[in-house]
């Protein structure tokens, strides 16, 4: 019989409240930590310079073909391996599952982000560029002030769809340890053996977090659309 009130003992809500916690700190970390990267990447590929775009290019294919999953294991079991000694027992003596969850998750994201901001930086009138070298500004000066903000408005649909994705993802964490809202939601369903109300929460919960964003992309596609005159 369906009935949430078994939530009230033994601090079954304060480990959802504790697990949700943890997923909007991964989420949001990660998602700044992404956002560097993919302007970085971004930069990097618009860069005349082969050597750049061929490391862009190395980075964007590993994270859009290899699972996220696999992705956050080889940073939690195989980077440490390529680490001194010293460093190694920090991490494993460190609970350092949170570090190297949000480095995975902002890395794959990042790979991601890049890519929709090379779609809406190729958007961008070359005339523009050319406008920004006349009032005596560099390459990077143009690129930085008149270029990348263009593109990241013409992007940020794309990039909106990228934080639901993240959000979504952050739930993987749990396979190294994160005591984000999914391991929380397992660890009560271990306990009670109320699998269907216990799934039932963490359903709400996340549904309640995917929906609100895709209403903030929903806004900002309103608001561009009525600026535009559409």
């Amino acid at each position: 019989m369906f009935d949430l009130s078994f939530l009230l003992e033994d601090g079954y809500l304060g480990l959802f409240r504790d697990g949700l916690l943890t997923t909007l700190r991964l989420f949001v970390v990660s998602g700044v930590l992404a956002l560097v990267i993919g302007v970085t990447l971004a930069t990097l590929r618009a860069m005349p310079v082969r050597l750049c775009k061929a490391f862009v290019v190395l980075v964007v294919e590993y994270h859009r073909n290899v699972p996220v999953l696999v992705q956050i294991l080889v940073w939690y079991f195989g980077v440490p391996q390529l680490l001194s000694e010293g460093l190694k027992t920090w991490i494993n003596a460190g609970n350092t599952e949170f570090i190297f969850a949000v480095i995975a998750l902002a890395m794959n994201s990042g790979a991601f982000i890049s890519e929709d901001l090379r779609s809406g930086l190729r958007a961008i009138p070359r005339t523009q560029e050319e406008a920004a070298w006349s009032i005596g500004l560099t390459y990077l000066q143009g690129f930085r002030y008149v270029i990348l903000p263009q593109g990241i408005r013409v992007a940020m649909p794309a990039l909106l769809n990228q934080t639901l994705l993240l959000f979504k993802n952050s739930s993987l964490a749990m396979a190294i340890g994160v005591h984000e809202l999914l391991y929380r939601t397992k660890q009560i369903d271990n306990a009670t053996f109320r699998t269907f109300d216990v799934f039932l929460v963490a359903t709400v919960l996340y549904l309640a977090g995917t929906l609100a964003l895709m209403a903030l992309s929903e806004h900002y596609a309103k608001r561009q659309a009525a600026a535009a005159g559409v």
